[in-house]
């Protein structure tokens, strides 16, 4: 059975749509232009909320991942973000939290992989049996580790991570059931882990706790204060996230109670749990969430800037709308036209800007794998289609119901149909609100902008104190295999006296740190006093970067002494033991006096875990301050060990006169011919490493910088056109006072001084606004910064001068305006 209304419905839009086909065909310059506006505007929206939605919403592998949690134990009175657990605060939580149903744990450990090709050093997790339970995880080849591997006796396993099984092996089969050595012990593979995100570290393999001798150690088994395992747990049937937090900071506060001496109250221990997923996607949720808001900024630029063109064009064919009035037309009929039109072009725009958005997706997902491995996985779906349709109908109905439509009884019908252009206020005032929108949040973007520029300049100008240029560094990982520390140490020295002779080389020296590129390894430090150091009541004493060199370190670095000496071989083990000091250690624990041959001692209980002595050590020499953990560097409380009296190295430094990297390939011989299991990996230049640090901040900058370009472009265009069709209704009133004496010049500074005017009001606003929305941000979101006085009034100088340019042309038309033909015009 047909409908009739049905039917004539779908007639009236088909004859809709061909009217509108026909319009906008005798218009192809315009047409063209708010195509590919509404094309960029839709595109990098549809692009960034796919991006959104992989990364931070789209759900993980995990079996009921909503019962799966993350539990952090932090000291941020010390700076411990993250302080880890300890073997004993493990067991205390899992005997007596009830509102969780099983605990896995994972630590993070570097093992010399040998007998899978190439010796080399991969990054491990150390997990116990019921990790990948908990995980809620399954193999997608062999099988993952469950309770038999457990315990001392088990035989060493490991699991490959899927990326790494696809990388370097390219998912071959046969690895499965081969026998490699980690470090001291051997492992069979015995599985491949089906693709995840890793957490809390990207990880070659995962292998179980009898792998790693110091896990099974006593004082890893039993130290409370020795840290360095994640916790993760699973919500007990009927329990949800509330209760569990409640119960986790319940039972630790009973935990830091009854063992005061592992807690300081300056350290401020506490701790947190949160959906593991949120733990996940924390460090990009702020990142992704910004760059969303700058995408829809963009969009209402790009709308804004659309609506001027098509409300000029609206007043342009004022006459034949008024007409199509007066004939009968009704107002739905007419705005039924507008929409039809408004629907092609957006439609257009959408298709344009959804093709276009997925290599944006690309390029934005490789940025984004800074700040989450998730980006990297991440594929383009339909989503796209279903974002870039809304966008388009959302535009589409504002740019429908921008223009007003004449009435049936206009009284101007004859003059509009003369082809003249009549400027109304309503018009005017529309037309200047949609401009002074474009610049508003055009100021917004580019402060955001300028201020991620202004930060990476001031973090590339930052001093280093090191000799970045020609200081190159190389991992070179400690083999104890089958080796005692003396050998070890013979290992080095052999390494180092080799590589000097080589040509190009002036020095060369071993380290436990490559600059940067290891910060945070040792986390925040450890407790130390020296001669004559009296704490205050309450207080606890400072901290100090452990750090283990070789004699030459310094020099190979480009760091000065200040005072003393270097070390020398004398400094090795059985002699007296000495250690090097930063300037502000010394200024610190001894003002005003000499540090040197005065003495320091380790008088943090996490010494005896890894084999330190508590006995004092005589300084023997101050160091310029060496901040190898932040980019911008700050006064460091470091202290420095003869390897061969503290056994640590694992980074070779080499200072070249020559290019740096031409050394790689003959230190890697000589390393490898004093022994063959030996990995050399990860060469680069310190002014490379730094470079590669700052990568995250060069790519905000990067994309913010292009989007308030593209922003500041629409924007100027914007202001042009608002002007040039203000000018080009106003051509009578300009002869006319040109006719009785005004200067062009004086048009010309008039018209200019509108479009400063438009850039002031806009500027203004979103200022207000952006500051605004970004106290509104910041409540939730505390990495988000609002941007000081400098890039705040770069910015807004920046679009006052862009403002100024966007005017001169119109401003000029205007002055050169001929009085006879503007007088004669109707």
């Amino acid at each position: 059975m047909q409908h009739p209304q049905l039917w004539e419905s779908i007639r009236t839009v088909l004859h809709d749509l061909k009217f509108a086909v026909r319009s906008l065909a005798r218009t192809k310059g315009l047409t063209v232009t708010v195509v590919l506006t509404l094309a960029l505007g839709i595109g990098a929206n549809a692009a960034i909320f796919s991006l959104v939605r992989g990364v931070l919403l789209r759900p993980l592998v995990n079996r009921d991942e909503d019962r799966l949690i993350y539990i952090r134990q932090s000291a941020r009175g010390i700076g411990a973000d993250n302080a880890a657990f300890s073997v004993p605060e493990i067991q205390d939580l899992r005997e007596r939290v009830k509102t969780l149903s099983e605990f896995g744990e994972f630590s993070t450990i570097g093992f010399t992989m040998v007998g899978l090709g190439e010796p080399r050093e991969v990054r491990a997790g150390v997990v116990g049996g019921s990790y990948f339970e908990v995980m809620g995880l399954r193999p997608v080849l062999g099988r993952l580790l469950d309770k038999r591997d457990d315990g001392p006796s088990a035989a060493g396993a490991a699991v490959l991570t899927y990326r790494y099984w696809t990388t370097a092996f390219k998912r071959d089969p046969s690895v499965l059931g081969k026998t490699i050595r980690l470090g001291t012990r051997s492992a069979t593979i015995v599985g491949v882990l089906e693709p995840s995100v890793p957490y809390p570290a990207e990880t070659e393999i995962i292998a179980n706790v009898v792998t790693s001798p110091h896990h099974l150690s006593a004082t890893m088994v039993t130290g409370r204060v020795h840290r360095m395992t994640e916790l993760f747990g699973r919500l007990a049937p009927g329990a949800d996230l509330e209760a569990a937090r409640a119960e986790l900071r319940a039972v630790h506060g009973a935990i830091v109670k009854e063992h005061p001496e592992a807690y300081s109250a300056r350290a401020d221990f506490r701790i947190e749990a949160v959906r593991l997923r949120d733990q996940i996607t924390s460090r990009a949720r702020t990142v992704l969430l910004v760059l969303l808001a700058a995408s829809a900024l963009i969009f209402v630029i790009a709308c804004s800037n659309v609506a001027n063109l098509i409300l000029a064009r609206t007043v342009r064919r004022e006459g034949e709308l008024a007409i199509r009035s007066a004939l009968g037309a009704s107002t739905g009929a007419l705005r039924r036209t507008l929409l039809a039109e408004s629907l092609l072009l957006c439609g257009a725009g959408a298709m344009l800007g959804v093709l276009s958005a997925r290599p944006m997706v690309a390029i934005l997902a490789r940025y984004a794998s800074r700040f989450s491995v998730r980006a990297l996985d991440l594929t383009v779906d339909s989503s796209l289609l279903w974002i870039g349709a809304a966008l388009a109908v959302v535009a589409a109905v504002f740019l429908a119901f921008v223009p007003r439509l004449p009435s049936a009884g206009s009284s101007h019908v004859s003059g509009l149909s003369s082809g003249s252009v009549r400027i109304t206020g309503s018009t005017s005032r529309r037309l200047r609100a949609f401009a002074v929108t474009q610049i508003a949040a055009s100021f917004v973007l580019l402060a955001g902008a300028s201020m991620l520029v202004t930060t990476l300049l001031a973090l590339q100008a930052a001093q280093t104190g090191f000799d970045t240029r020609h200081a190159l560094a190389l991992n070179v990982p400690v083999m104890s295999y089958g080796r005692t520390p003396d050998q070890i140490g013979g290992f080095y020295k052999e390494a180092l006296r080799r590589i000097a002779e080589l040509p190009g080389v002036d020095r060369v020296a071993v380290g436990t740190t490559v600059p940067w590129r290891d910060a945070g390894n040792f986390g925040p430090g450890f407790e130390f006093s020296a001669d004559g150091h009296v704490r205050a009541p309450g207080e606890d004493n400072p901290r100090a970067r452990f750090r283990t060199i070789s004699p030459g370190f310094f020099a190979a670095l480009g760091v000065p002494m200040i005072a003393g000496r270097d070390f020398t071989d004398a400094d090795r083990r059985g002699s007296e033991p000495v250690v090097i000091v930063s300037q502000s250690l010394a200024q610190r624990m001894f003002p005003n006096q000499d540090a040197v041959n005065r003495h320091m001692m380790w008088t943090d209980p996490v010494m005896k875990f890894i084999d330190v002595s508590p006995a004092p050590r005589r300084i023997v020499g101050i160091a310029a301050d060496v901040d190898d953990e932040n980019l911008v560097p700050g006064p460091a409380l470091s202290v420095f060990h003869p390897f061969e009296q503290e056994i640590g190295g694992g980074r070779l430094f080499v200072h070249a006169r020559t290019d740096p990297y031409a050394l790689v390939a003959p230190i890697t011989r000589i390393v490898r011919d004093l022994s063959a299991d030996q990995p050399v990996e990860r060469a680069a230049t310190l002014e490379d490493i730094r470079a590669e640090v700052l990568t995250p901040d060069r790519l905000n900058a990067l994309v913010f910088g292009g989007f308030a370009a593209v922003a500041l472009a629409i924007a100027v265009v914007g202001v042009a056109g608002v002007l040039a069709f203000s000018v080009s209704g106003r051509t009578r009133e300009f002869g006319i006072r040109l006719a009785i004496g005004s200067q062009p010049r004086h048009l010309l500074a008039g018209v200019i001084s509108e479009g400063v005017l438009m850039a002031t009001t806009g500027v203004v606003a979103g200022g207000v606004c952006g500051f605004a929305l970004a106290r509104l941000a910041r409540s939730y979101f505390q990495d988000v910064q609002i941007p000081g006085a400098a890039p705040v009034i770069g910015s807004a100088v920046v679009l006052l001068i862009a403002a100024v340019i966007a005017s001169v042309l119109p401003a000029a038309r205007a002055a050169r305006v001929d009085v006879m033909q503007a007088l004669r015009s109707d």
